[in-house]
């Protein structure tokens, strides 16, 4: 690939600070383990917080955007909409149950025999 071929500086950041939230919003509804401690934790009210940042981007760079910028984001903030609805239907964890070893360690709000696939959520994994 030719440096011709490279989406510009800013694009290249404006897809990681995407990235970033919808990752920080899949972990903070206990999708993913927290990277740190290798637990799941969830944390709803953190979540809407992240879910309503990517929103608030959306809404605020309307107009400003690549086609594909505007899909990028788009679709982070479909599937973490998604997610979010999912996770409310869903029992809170007890006390117990917050975190674990590892990602199997404890509930992290998936019920038994449930298999939430790669990435830990739902959406096209775009």
């Amino acid at each position: 690939m030719s440096d011709g071929d490279k989406p510009p500086r800013g694009e290249l950041l404006f897809y990681q600070v995407v990235s970033m939230f919808q990752l920080a919003a899949m972990q903070q509804m206990g999708k993913i383990p927290n990277p740190l401690s290798n637990r799941i934790e969830r944390d709803l009210d953190q979540a809407k917080m992240t879910v309503d940042i990517l929103s608030m981007l959306k809404e605020k760079t309307a107009g400003n955007l690549t086609r594909q910028e505007q899909e990028c984001l788009g679709k982070a903030l479909f599937e973490c909409q998604m997610n979010y609805l999912d996770e409310l239907k869903r029992p809170a964890p007890e006390a117990g149950e917050r975190g674990g070893e590892g990602p199997e360690g404890g509930s992290g709000g998936t019920q038994e025999g449930e298999s939430r696939g790669p990435g830990g959520g739902r959406g096209d994994g775009g």
